[in-house]
C-alpha cells in the first residue's frame, strides 16, 4: 500500500460513510411531486383547447382531454411546473396523452428558481435530449444522473409522435430542501472566530454552494501569522483554491498550491463547493468534478490565526491582497470543520455588523438572456427613418465569428458581428454612390467571457466601443447622412427573408440588448407582444465550456467552438482526438521486435496510463535486449572530506522520476548497477563485524550496507565472496587499508533495492585517504510484461477478470495468434455499457460499444488472414470525440461518436478475454446485434489460440498468473519461432524459450539478437588468420540450392560439395584472400592479381595446373566493399560476386570431383608446411592482405567470428595485428551493362590445361561427354540415397534416450524445458545436441 494512500485513508473512510448516509437519504427521496400540486402550480406555453391544460399534465391522470398539448402554432412549447418551494428532484417520469396518438418523443429539462435564467439539464458535457415515449400511456422514467435543486422546472418538447402532435403526462420524483441563504453585497464579509486563538489543523472539510453573475470575488480566506493559508475566490469566473501549509525560512521549500476549476461560473446559478484536506491530500470538488492534488511543501498542518472569513478578506489582509474584490451574490450551506456557519449566522452566533443591508434571501437579476444557436434569429422593433443609429448589446460566445446585429438602412444597410474573435462593423451606404466604412476593435472576444459592444451613429460620424472602454473608441467619418430602417435582427440566420450576409450566424447568447438606448423588453417578445423570433431560447444562455472538465489528456491543450472541443497534442507524446494513445512503444523489447538496433528512444511502459513517457538506450547487442537509464554521476569521480568524522554525500539522480524508474525494474526480468570504490588509506564496509564507512541508499530510501559483487545482508564486496581480496582478514581490498590503490566493484543485482540513489563515504578525511566513487548506469533486461501470455486451449475457455472501470476514454491492445477463423477476444457486458472485441471469418476484427442508448461498431479488414499462426496486434480505442480499431499497425478505421453518452464507464459485470457461458437476456441481445454482420455465423464461439501483452488504461493484465488457475487455459504460448522465426538472418536458428524466442547465430558468420550483424576485421600488413579442422571437432552444413542439410560422413572423407562465402575491401594487390589447404595437394584460394581482379584457384586432383576462374573486368582493389560467394556441386561451380548475376563454371572431366583431406583454411596470408602451389607464394603471399574481412564461412564453420570471439573454444590462430570491424560490408551495386556483363565470365576466362581444338575435334568426345554425364548422374542419385540412408541411421543413433528434458540446460526454468521438450516442437528443439559428419 502506498504512503499517500495509508495518508488519504482516514478521509475516504469518513467520505464513504458520508457516501453511504447520501446514499440512504436517495433512496428515501422518492415522493411524488407533481401529483399533490394544484391546477395553477402547472402552466404552458400555450393550449391546444381548454381541456388540454397544463393542469392535466399528471402521470396516469385521466381528466381533462389526458394530457397537456399545446398549440400547433406556438414555436417555442414548454410545460411548466411550480413545486411551491426549493426541492431536491432525482428522477421524472413521462406519458403521451391519455389514449390518443399525442406524445412526446424528445425532450430537454429545463430548471429555475425563479421562473428566470432558466437552466437547462447537463450531462456528458451537453445539454441532455432525453428520449419521450413512444405510445401514450406508457410511462418512461430516467434517474437524473445529479440531483437537480430547483423550484420551477420546465418541459421543453423537441419531437412528437408522427401521427399525432405533443402530448404529455409526467411526474418528478425528488423531496424537499431547505438552506439558509445569505446575501452578500460586496461590503459586508462573515468573520468566523474560532474557539482558540490559533488553529493547528491536520484535516479540513469546508463547503458551501454559490451564485453570482460577477466574475470576481473571494469566497474564502483565513490566513495565520507563520505564512499558512487558504483562499477561495472568483478569477474570471473560474474558481481558484490557494493553499499555504507553510515554507521553510530560508524559502528553499516553496509551500504554496493553487490549483483552478469549472469556468462561466458568473451564470447566476447554483455552484456547489467541497474542499476536503488530510495532511497534504486535497480533493477540491466543484459541481460533481473532484481534482485531486497534493499540496506543495513539505508541512501537514493548516496553521491559521484567529478566524475565517467567507465573502472577503478582513481589514487585517486587505492591505496586502493587491485590492482583491469581496463577493457578490449569494452563499448558503456554508460549513467549516463540521460548524454550520449559516445556522450561526441565523442564530446571532456571527458577526454581520459589517454589512449595509444584510437579508437571508438572494437578489433577482434584472438580465433577460437569449441563447442563439445556428438556426436562430430575433428581430426587433427599432425608430423608423431616424438619423441617429445606437445599439448595444452584450454577449458571450466560443465562436471567433458569427452575426450580431443587422439592420438595413432606408438607403443601405449595417452589420456588427465577430471576425476572427473582434468586433467589426460593415457599414453600406448607397446613396448616390456605394459606400463601404469598416470599423473594427477588440480581440480575443470568443472566450466565453461577457463582453459588450456599443454602436453609435449620427450626423457624419459613427463610434464603435467594446468592454465599455470609452479610451479606446474607434471612430470614423460617415460620407452621407444615415436613415435608419426600423428593423433590427440579432443571431444573424434569415431563413424568410432576402437578406443577405457574408457572416455566419451567431452561436451564443445575448443580453441587455438596447436600441434607440431603449432596453429592449424581451419579456414582451416571449409574450408575443412584439417582435418575432425563431428557434432561439429565452430567458436562458445555455453556454457550456466544452474544456471543463478538460477531456484532452496528458497536459494537451484544448480549445473549442460552439459545437465541440479539439486537443492540441504537440509536444505531449501523444496522439489522438483527445490525446490518449501513446506515441511510442512500451518498452525496448517493442523495439527490438520493429526491428530497430541500439540506440535512444522513448519508451512509455503504461501507455495511456499516467506516467509520460521518456527516453532510455536501448542495448541490443546481446540476445536479450537492456534498458540503460544512465545518472549524473561522473565515473570516478573524486570523494573527499575535511576532518575524519565528516561524511561525504553524494546524491545519484537520473534523467527520469521515480515513477518511470520503478516503471522499468517493475516489469525487467533482471535488473543490474555497476558499483566501484576505488581506494587508497580510505576503508570502505570496515569489514569484517564492524560499523561500515561508507553505504547505500536504493529505491525505498533504505541504507545498504553490501557492495557491488555481493548480496542483501551479506556486508562484503565481491572479493569476500570469492575468497580473493588483498588481506584475507578482511572482505573487501579497501578494508585492508592500503597505501597503494586498490578497488571494491561489482554489479548490484537485486533489484528492488534499485537504482541506488545516494551513496555516503567516510573515512576519506584522514591524512593520505583518497577515494574515487563510481555508479554506473541501472541497466534492466526483458520485459515480462511484453512476453505475458495465455494459451486457449478449447473454445469453451476463459479467463475471467474483475470488470473494467474507465473513464470517458478507454483503451484496449493486445497481441493474438489462432488457426481458428473466428473467436470471441475480449467481452465485457456491463449493465449500462458494453464493450466487445472479436475475430470474424478469419481477417475481420470487430470493435463494438454502447454510446448512451446507442450501440456502435467498428470493423477492420485484414489484407492478409488472421488465423496464420503469426502474432498479430489490435489496438482499440474509444474516447469522448471517436472511437478507434488498429490491426497491426496499419489498417485502421475511425468513427466518430455521438455526443451524449459519454459517462465514465461503469462497468458492473466482469471482464471475460475468451467465450464465457452468456445469460438468456444476453443471448437475446447478442444475436440481435451481430445478425447484422453477414460474416458472422451462427452464434459466437470462443478464442482458440493465445493471447499476450493485454493492457487496458494502461494496466497489463497478468494472463499467466490467472490461467495457472483456470482449467483449459495454459500460461505462456508456444510456437514463438512460427511467427518470429523469419528474423533470425543468414541461416540464424530461431530457438523456443518459455516466454519469448533467441536467434542461435554460432553456425553463421553472423552475430547479433537476429544474426544480422556483420563480423569482421581490418587486417594489418602480415596479419593472418588460420583455422585447423580436427577430426574431433569438424561441423559442416552443406547446402543445397536454398535450404540446409546435415550430411553425416566421416571427417576423413572427401568433400563432393563446399560453400565459400566471404566479404572484403582493400586498395591494395596482389594479396591472397581465402586458402584452404588439405592434407594432400588440393586447394582452394580466392586471390587478388596485381591489377586488382579476382581470381578463384580449384585444384582437386587429376589436372597438372589448377582450374582458374578469372573476372578480368573490375578491378576490386578500389577501396569498395564488395562479397564473394563460391558453392561447388561435384564438377559445377557456381560464382556470384556483389549483388550480380549467379555465373556456372564446370571443372573437366579430367578433374576430381573431391577435396580431400580437408586441413586449415587460411585468411591474409599462407603459412603452410607440405606442398603449396608455388605460384601462389611468390606471386600473392607477400606482403600479404592489407584491408577487411568480414562474413567469412565455409560451410559452418566462422573462422574470422571464432578468431574475434575469444570466448569460443575453436581450433583457431592468428598472428600480427587484427582489429575488429564491421568493414561496411554491403558491396558497392554497379548496374549490369545490357549488352556486356562484366561479371558474367565467358569460356575463355577459364584456364584449362587442354587445347580447345583437341577437345572438340570429332564426335567421339561428345560421345563421351554423354555418356560420360549419364554415368555422373547414376553416380550422383546412389550418393543422395546413401546420405538419406546414413542420415536415417544418426537420427535415431545420436538421439538422446533420458525422460529429462531436452534443453533443460538452456531454458530460463522448468517450464522452459518442458517446453522446448514437447513433441510438438520436434521443428524448433536445437539440432546441435546431434553430430553430424561431412
Amino acid at each position: 500500500m502506498s504512503h499517500v494512500t495509508k495518508l488519504l485513508l482516514p478521509v475516504l473512510c469518513s467520505i464513504t460513510i458520508t457516501c453511504r448516509a447520501a446514499s440512504s437519504v436517495n433512496r428515501r427521496c422518492e415522493d411524488s411531486l407533481a401529483t399533490p400540486l394544484p391546477y395553477s402550480s402547472f402552466t404552458s406555453s400555450s393550449v391546444y383547447a381548454r381541456d388540454y391544460g397544463a393542469g392535466y399534465a399528471k402521470l396516469n391522470r385521466k381528466q381533462g382531454a389526458g394530457g397537456w398539448s399545446p398549440s400547433d402554432s406556438d414555436r417555442y412549447r414548454w410545460l411548466q411546473v411550480d413545486l411551491g418551494a426549493r426541492k431536491q428532484l432525482v428522477a421524472i417520469a413521462t406519458q403521451g396523452r391519455y389514449s390518443s396518438s399525442d406524445w412526446t418523443s424528445k425532450y430537454q429539462l429545463l430548471y429555475s428558481d425563479t421562473q428566470t435564467n432558466w437552466r437547462p439539464y447537463l450531462q456528458d458535457g451537453n445539454i441532455w435530449n432525453f428520449d419521450g415515449n413512444v405510445n401514450s400511456d406508457g410511462v418512461i422514467r430516467y434517474q437524473l444522473q445529479h440531483i437537480i435543486l430547483a423550484r420551477y422546472v420546465r418541459f421543453v418538447p423537441l419531437d412528437k409522435s408522427k401521427e399525432g402532435r405533443v402530448g404529455l403526462r409526467l411526474e418528478l420524483y425528488g423531496c424537499s430542501y431547505w438552506a439558509d441563504v445569505i446575501g452578500f453585497d460586496g461590503h459586508g464579509i462573515l468573520s468566523y472566530r474560532f474557539r482558540s486563538k490559533k488553529m493547528k489543523i491536520l484535516k479540513d472539510v469546508i463547503a458551501l454552494k454559490f451564485r453570482t453573475t460577477a466574475r470576481d470575488g473571494v469566497l474564502l480566506h483565513g490566513e495565520g501569522q507563520q505564512g499558512d493559508y487558504v483562499s477561495l475566490e472568483l478569477r474570471r469566473a473560474r474558481l481558484q483554491l490557494s493553499m499555504n501549509l507553510g515554507s521553510n525560512q530560508y524559502g528553499s521549500i516553496q509551500g504554496h498550491t493553487s490549483v483552478t476549476s469549472g469556468s462561466l461560473l458568473d451564470d447566476d446559478h447554483w455552484h456547489s463547493v467541497v474542499i476536503e484536506r488530510y495532511r497534504r491530500n486535497v480533493n477540491f470538488t466543484l459541481d460533481h468534478h473532484v481534482h485531486h492534488f497534493r499540496t506543495n511543501g513539505e508541512f501537514a498542518h493548516l496553521d491559521l490565526d484567529y478566524e475565517i472569513s467567507f465573502g472577503g478578506l478582513p481589514l487585517s489582509a486587505k492591505s496586502s491582497s493587491g485590492g482583491r474584490e469581496n463577493f457578490v451574490g449569494c452563499m448558503e450551506g456554508i460549513t467549516y470543520n463540521g460548524d454550520n456557519i449559516t445556522h450561526l449566522v441565523r442564530r446571532g452566533k456571527v458577526d454581520t455588523s459589517s454589512f449595509r443591508n444584510f437579508t437571508f434571501s438572494c437578489a433577482e437579476s434584472n438580465t433577460f438572456p437569449v441563447f442563439f444557436n445556428s438556426t436562430s434569429f430575433l428581430l426587433l422593433p427599432g425608430q423608423t427613418d431616424s438619423d441617429t443609429l445606437s445599439v448595444s448589446l452584450s454577449f458571450r460566445t466560443w465562436n471567433p465569428n458569427g452575426l450580431l446585429m443587422f439592420t438595413a438602412l432606408a438607403d443601405g444597410w449595417v452589420e456588427v458581428g465577430l471576425t476572427e474573435g473582434k468586433i467589426v462593423v460593415y457599414m453600406n451606404v448607397t446613396q448616390k454612390k456605394n459606400t463601404h466604412i469598416d470599423i473594427s476593435s477588440g480581440s480575443g472576444l470568443n472566450d466565453g467571457q461577457w463582453h459588450s459592444v456599443h454602436l453609435n451613429a449620427l450626423e457624419n460620424y459613427a463610434m464603435l466601443t467594446v468592454d465599455g472602454d470609452e479610451a479606446s473608441t474607434v471612430r470614423t467619418a460617415i460620407p452621407v447622412q444615415i436613415m435608419t430602417g426600423g428593423t433590427y435582427y440579432f443571431g444573424g440566420y434569415f431563413p424568410h427573408t432576402t437578406t443577405h450576409t457574408h457572416q455566419r450566424p451567431f452561436q451564443g447568447c445575448m443580453q441587455l440588448i438596447h436600441i434607440d438606448d431603449h432596453l429592449a423588453d424581451l419579456k414582451a417578445v416571449e409574450q408575443g407582444l412584439i417582435g418575432t423570433f425563431e428557434n432561439v431560447s429565452l430567458d436562458m444562455c445555455a453556454i457550456i465550456d466544452r474544456c471543463v472538465p478538460n477531456h484532452c489528456e496528458h497536459g494537451s491543450r484544448c480549445s473549442q467552438t460552439w459545437d465541440t472541443f479539439s486537443c492540441n497534442c504537440s509536444g505531449t507524446g501523444y496522439a489522438g482526438a483527445t490525446c490518449h494513445a501513446s506515441k511510442f512503444q512500451q518498452s525496448c523489447e517493442d523495439y527490438k521486435h520493429q526491428g530497430r538496433g541500439t540506440g535512444s528512444y522513448w519508451i512509455d511502459p503504461d501507455g495511456s496510463g499516467a506516467i509520460e513517457p521518456f527516453r532510455v538506450m536501448c542495448d541490443m547487442t546481446e540476445e536479450k535486449v537492456w534498458t540503460v537509464v544512465k545518472n549524473n554521476l561522473t565515473p570516478q569521480t573524486s570523494v573527499m572530506t575535511a576532518n575524519p568524522e565528516e561524511k561525504a554525500v553524494l546524491q545519484i539522480t537520473y534523467n527520469v522520476t521515480d515513477q518511470q524508474l520503478f516503471s522499468v525494474t517493475s516489469s525487467a526480468e533482471k535488473c543490474e548497477q555497476h558499483l566501484a570504490y576505488a581506494c587508497r588509506m580510505s576503508r570502505l564496509l570496515n569489514t569484517p563485524g564492524s560499523e561500515p564507512f561508507t553505504w547505500w541508499l536504493g529505491r525505498a530510501n533504505e541504507r545498504h550496507f553490501y557492495w557491488g559483487g555481493s548480496g542483501p545482508g551479506i556486508q562484503k564486496c565481491a572479493c569476500g565472496i570469492e575468497h580473493n581480496c588483498t588481506n584475507p582478514k578482511h572482505f573487501c581490498n579497501c578494508d585492508a587499508d592500503q597505501r597503494s590503490w586498490k578497488e571494491d566493484a561489482g554489479l548490484l543485482v537485486y533489484k528492488d533495492h534499485l537504482p541506488v540513489r545516494q551513496v555516503v563515504v567516510g573515512d576519506t578525511g584522514r591524512a593520505g585517504s583518497e577515494a574515487k566513487l563510481t555508479v554506473g548506469p541501472l541497466r534492466c533486461q526483458g520485459d515480462r510484461k511484453y512476453w505475458n501470455a495465455a494459451s486457449f486451449t478449447s473454445p469453451a475457455s476463459f479467463l475471467h477478470f474483475s470488470s473494467i472501470r474507465g473513464e470517458t476514454s478507454t483503451d484496449i491492445s493486445f497481441y493474438f495468434k489462432t488457426s481458428s477463423s473466428h473467436g470471441v477476444f475480449l467481452d465485457n457486458s456491463g449493465t449500462s455499457d458494453f464493450l466487445h472485441i472479436e475475430l470474424r471469418g478469419a481477417s475481420w476484427v470487430s470493435f463494438s460499444f454502447d454510446v448512451g442508448s446507442e450501440r456502435m461498431e467498428i470493423l477492420v479488414h485484414s489484407a492478409v488472414p488472421l488465423n496464420d499462426g503469426q502474432w498479430h496486434r489490435v489496438e482499440a480505442e474509444k474516447n469522448i470525440k471517436e472511437a478507434v480499431l488498429q490491426l497491426d499497425g496499419q489498417h485502421r478505421e475511425i468513427r466518430l461518436t455521438a455526443p451524449q453518452g459519454h459517462t465514465k464507464l461503469e462497468f458492473y459485470s466482469d471482464l471475460y478475454l475468451g467465450k464465457k457461458e452468456l445469460r438468456c437476456e444476453e443471448v437475446r441481445v447478442k444475436s440481435h446485434f451481430f445478425g447484422l454482420f453477414p460474416g458472422a455465423s451462427g452464434g459466437q464461439r470462443g478464442f482458440l489460440g493465445c493471447m499476450r501483452a493485454l493492457t487496458i488504461n494502461g494496466l497489463t493484465y497478468d494472463l499467466e498468473e490467472k490461467a495457472k488457475l483456470t482449467s483449459g487455459v495454459n500460461p505462456g504460448c508456444q510456437g514463438h519461432c512460427s511467427s518470429y522465426g523469419m528474423d533470425c538472418k543468414n541461416g540464424g536458428k530461431c530457438v523456443e524459450q518459455y516466454n519469448r524466442y533467441s536467434c542461435d547465430c554460432s553456425l553463421t558468420a553472423f552475430d547479433g539478437p537476429f544474426c544480422t550483424e556483420d563480423v569482421g576485421a581490418y587486417f594489418e600488413t602480415g596479419t593472418l588468420v588460420r583455422y585447423d579442422f580436427l577430426p574431433e571437432a569438424t561441423y559442416f552444413v552443406v547446402q543445397e540450392g536454398k535450404s540446409f542439410s546435415d550430411v553425416a560422413v566421416p571427417v576423413e572423407a572427401n568433400l563432393t560439395q563446399e560453400e565459400l562465402s566471404f566479404s572484403f575491401s582493400t586498395s591494395s594487390a596482389p594479396s591472397i584472400l581465402v586458402y584452404i589447404s588439405s592434407r594432400t595437394q588440393d586447394y582452394l584460394a580466392v586471390v587478388l592479381r596485381v591489377n586488382g581482379t579476382l581470381q578463384i584457384r580449384y585444384r582437386l586432383g587429376g589436372l597438372n595446373e589448377p582450374f582458374t576462374i578469372d573476372i578480368d573486368h573490375r578491378n576490386m582493389a578500389n577501396g569498395q566493399p564488395h562479397t564473394v560467394n563460391i558453392s561447388r556441386h561435384f564438377r559445377e561451380i557456381r560464382l556470384q560476386v556483389d549483388h550480380y548475376p549467379v555465373s556456372t563454371h564446370i571443372l573437366p572431366e579430367a578433374s576430381d570431383t573431391e577435396f580431400n583431406l580437408i586441413k586449415s583454411l587460411f585468411l591474409g596470408k599462407v603459412f603452410e608446411t607440405g606442398q603449396i602451389d608455388p605460384i601462389l607464394i611468390e606471386r600473392y603471399n607477400t606482403p600479404g592482405f592489407v584491408g577487411c574481412l568480414s562474413r567469412v564461412q565455409l560451410n559452418s564453420v566462422a573462422p574470422l567470428k571464432a578468431a574475434l570471439r575469444s570466448g569460443q573454444a575453436a581450433p583457431v590462430s592468428t598472428h600480427g595485428i587484427l582489429v575488429p570491424s564491421n568493414c561496411g560490408a554491403s558491396p558497392l551495386t554497379i548496374s549490369p551493362l545490357a549488352a556486356n556483363d562484366p561479371w558474367h565470365v565467358e569460356t575463355g576466362g577459364a584456364v584449362f590445361p587442354f587445347s580447345e581444338e583437341s577437345s572438340s575435334s570429332n564426335g567421339v568426345n561428345r560421345n563421351s561427354a554423354v555418356i560420360g554425364g549419364i554415368i555422373a548422374m547414376v553416380i550422383f542419385a546412389v550418393l543422395c540415397i546413401m546420405v538419406f540412408v546414413i542420415r536415417h541411421m544418426f537420427q535415431h543413433k545420436g538421439s538422446y534416450h533420458t525422460n529429462e528434458a531436452k534443453g533443460a540446460e538452456s531454458a530460463d526454468c522448468a517450464d522452459a524445458a518442458i517446453i522446448v521438450n514437447d513433441p510438438a516442437f520436434t521443428e524448433t528443439i536445437d539440432e546441435s545436441k546431434k553430430e553430424w559428419f561431412i
